[in-house]
């Protein structure tokens, strides 16, 4: 596969922890608190957080709910201790539940479920954040946005977001730039909204070959171009650049008259 998407340079890792530095400073605020779920994103969030301000200023706050799995309780905890930050634990299934039985959702809707969880998630992270006048920072990543990968005004909400310029792959190369253990670069990754449930899978395709197709859509080629280039179907880039239209909306502020 023909791969146009440059390396990472150690440049680019130092801008990033540049902008969360900036970020803070800016806003004058007192740390910073990240949702951490055992995922890749949130890690080298965390990781390079924690490396740019004090650990201590930063709060680590683990949300499980029923379909999570155990394993993550570990990862989550070990990775706080790891890299010196606080670490909190909450449960937000009851809440989950109860919004689900007053909406009246289907319990066999999992996707529905899923969103309601996201968004209980960051009620929980902007809670915690207002009472230390803390920034919540989003782990969303470009590949997730630009395919409207996410739960708006759930995962999605945040205050800054700093791998939003970065492609997922380009995660996977950060991340062994920084020291993330090779157990949480080699997950699959997962928004973790039932049993199994894995990104590639629900998206239908990996994201090396959507990465690579994201990256040519910038470069403004053409969907035969493209096509040509990955050695891959024009009706699978065709679909891939109708889902990047239709989720515009979730990239954009409300509209206003």
């Amino acid at each position: 596969m023909v791969g146009r998407i440059p390396k990472v340079t150690s440049d680019d890792v130092q801008n990033l922890r540049s902008f969360i530095r900036d970020s803070v400073d800016k806003t004058g605020c007192s740390g910073i608190v990240i949702g951490l779920s055992g995922g890749i994103d949130s890690a080298v969030v965390t990781k390079l957080a924690a490396e740019t301000i004090d650990p201590a200023r930063i709060l680590n706050v683990f949300m499980p709910y029923r379909v999570t799995p155990a394993a993550d309780y570990k990862i989550t905890k070990e990775l706080s201790q790891a890299w010196g930050t606080e670490f909190k634990i909450v449960d937000v299934q009851p809440a989950v539940d109860a919004l689900t039985s007053v909406l009246l959702s289907d319990v066999q809707a999992p996707l529905e479920r899923g969103n309601i969880s996201a968004r209980c998630r960051m009620i929980v992270l902007y809670n915690l954040a207002k009472k230390r006048n803390y920034l919540v920072a989003g782990t969303s990543n470009q590949s997730e946005l630009m395919t409207g990968y996410f739960t708006k005004f759930g995962d999605g909400a945040c205050d800054m977001t700093p791998l939003a310029s970065t492609y997922k792959t380009e995660v996977k190369q950060i991340a062994a730039m920084i020291g993330i253990p090779q157990e949480i670069i080699d997950r699959p990754p997962s928004a973790g909204f039932w049993e199994g449930q894995t990104d590639e899978s629900e998206m239908g395709i990996s994201y090396d070959y959507l990465d690579a197709i994201l990256y040519d859509m910038d470069l403004d080629f053409d969907d035969d171009e493209i096509a040509e280039d990955l050695d891959i179907s024009p009706e699978k880039v065709r679909e891939i650049r109708s889902l990047v239209a239709s989720m515009e909306h979730k990239r954009l502020p409300p509209l206003r008259p």
